[in-house]
C-alpha cells in the first residue's frame, strides 16, 4: 500500500455519530515526548475546527506508571479496558526494547488487532508491536539506532530502517522521537483531509507533511538561524505551484547548479526536488478539492499537475484515494450529496461521471 492516506474504514467519515476514540497505552519506562506528542494532536479541544474531535484516554496495566527514568509517576490514567474501546491503539515505547512489555500490554494489542483496530507505534514501541505478533509480514519502521537489533531480534518484519514513518494500513509506525509529530499529523491527514491538517500544524509551528519515506536524519545540523540556502526558492515555489516549474529553474532561483540543489534537497530535507515539488501540488490539489472545486483539469490546472489523468494517478499513489473518494471523505457536504455535471464532450458516459 503506497504511504499517505488509505480508506480507512475507522475513520470519523465512517463512524460520524461519535468521535474517533483514541487510546494510547502507557507503561513503564515510556518516554513522555511522545506522550506528549499524542496528547497535544488528540487530547487538546480545538473548536476552531468545527468539527469534533478525537476522544483521547491514557491507559495504562497499573494505576500509577513510572516515566522513562524515573523522571516522574503517571496517575489517574485510564485502567486497559480503555484501549478495548479504542478505534485507534498507540503502543508504548521503552527505553531498553529488548525488556519484554508486559503480558497484559501483549494481550491487549493482540485483541484490538483481531478486531481491526489502527495500531500505532513510536519509536521503540514498534518492537512492543511486534513482540505482540502483528507486525509479521508487514512493512515498519524504527529508531535508526536499534535497526539492526530489530531486524535480527524479528526478521519476519519487512523493516524500513531509514524512513521517518511507514503506513502499512491499519498499522504504522514511526521512527525517532520527533517523527511522532509526523506521524501524528498523517493520522489526522487520514481522518480529516488536508486543510485540517494544516490547520493543526500551523498551530503547532510544525511543518505540516514530511514525507513518510524521507530519511531518519540529516547530514547537515539543524541550523540556529532559518536556512539561508532554500528556504527562499521553496516559498518561491508555492507561490507558483500552477506553473510549469523545472529542476533548471529552481537551479537558476538559487544561483546554483542542478546538483548542487540536489545535494541541497537531500542533505537538508532527506528527498528531491522532484518529489518535494510534486508533494508540494499534491497537497494544494486536496486542499481544492476540499474546499469544493468541481472539475479535476481544473484542480490538475490549479496545483500544476497538469492533465486530470495524472491528477488521479499521483493522487492515488501518494493517498491511496482516487480524487472522488477523496471528495466524499473530505469535499463539502454540497460536493459530496451532487456530483459535478458532465462536460460536453468529455469522453465516455463512464468518465464523465466522474467527480
Amino acid at each position: 500500500m503506497p504511504q499517505g492516506f488509505s480508506h480507512h474504514p475507522w475513520g470519523p467519515a465512517a463512524e460520524a455519530s461519535r468521535p474517533h476514540r483514541m487510546a494510547v497505552i502507557v507503561d513503564d519506562g515510556s518516554n513522555p515526548f511522545e506522550l506528549g506528542v499524542m496528547t497535544e494532536l488528540f487530547g487538546l479541544r480545538r473548536p476552531e475546527l468545527g468539527r469534533p474531535w478525537y476522544e483521547f484516554t491514557l491507559c495504562a496495566a497499573a494505576p500509577s506508571v513510572q516515566m522513562h527514568a524515573g523522571l516522574f509517576t503517571l496517575s489517574g490514567v485510564a485502567d486497559l479496558s480503555a484501549a478495548d474501546a479504542a478505534d485507534t491503539v498507540v503502543v508504548p515505547n521503552r527505553p531498553d526494547p529488548h525488556a519484554e512489555p508486559a503480558a497484559p500490554v501483549l494481550d491487549t494489542i493482540r485483541r484490538a488487532a483481531a478486531r481491526g483496530a489502527r495500531l500505532v507505534s513510536l519509536c521503540t514501541g514498534a518492537f512492543t508491536l511486534a513482540a505482540a505478533g502483528v507486525l509479521d509480514g508487514r512493512r515498519a519502521t524504527t529508531h535508526w539506532r536499534w535497526a539492526d537489533s530489530f531486524a535480527t531480534r524479528y526478521p519476519a518484519v519487512r523493516l524500513e530502517p531509514d524512513v521517518l514513518f511507514v503506513d502499512d494500513g491499519n498499522v504504522l509506525t514511526a521512527a525517532g522521537s520527533a517523527a511522532a509529530l509526523d506521524l501524528g499529523l498523517q493520522l489526522i491527514r487520514h481522518d480529516h483531509g488536508a486543510e485540517v491538517v494544516n490547520m493543526v500544524s500551523r498551530r503547532l509551528v510544525f511543518a505540516a507533511h514530511r514525507d513518510g519515506g524521507q530519511r531518519q536524519f540529516v547530514e547537515l545540523p539543524v541550523p540556529a538561524t532559518p536556512d539561508a540556502t532554500l528556504a527562499p526558492v521553496l516559498g518561491w515555489v508555492r507561490e507558483r505551484l500552477d506553473q510549469p516549474l523545472t529542476i533548471m529553474e529552481l537551479a537558476a532561483q538559487t544561483a546554483v547548479s542542478q546538483a548542487t540543489l540536489h545535494r541541497w534537497f537531500r542533505t537538508q530535507l532527506g528527498t528531491t526536488p522532484l518529489s518535494w515539488l510534486t508533494a508540494e501540488r499534491v497537497a494544494l490539489a486536496c486542499r481544492l478539492i476540499e474546499r469544493g472545486e468541481p472539475s479535476l483539469d481544473r484542480v490538475a490546472q490549479l496545483s500544476g499537475l497538469g492533465t486530470g489523468a495524472n491528477l488521479r494517478a499521483q493522487l492515488r499513489r501518494r493517498t491511496g484515494l482516487s480524487p472522488a473518494a477523496y471528495r466524499q471523505r473530505f469535499g463539502p457536504a454540497t460536493a459530496q450529496a451532487a456530483p459535478a455535471p458532465a462536460q460536453a464532450g468529455a469522453g465516455p458516459a463512464s468518465q464523465r461521471r466522474r467527480p
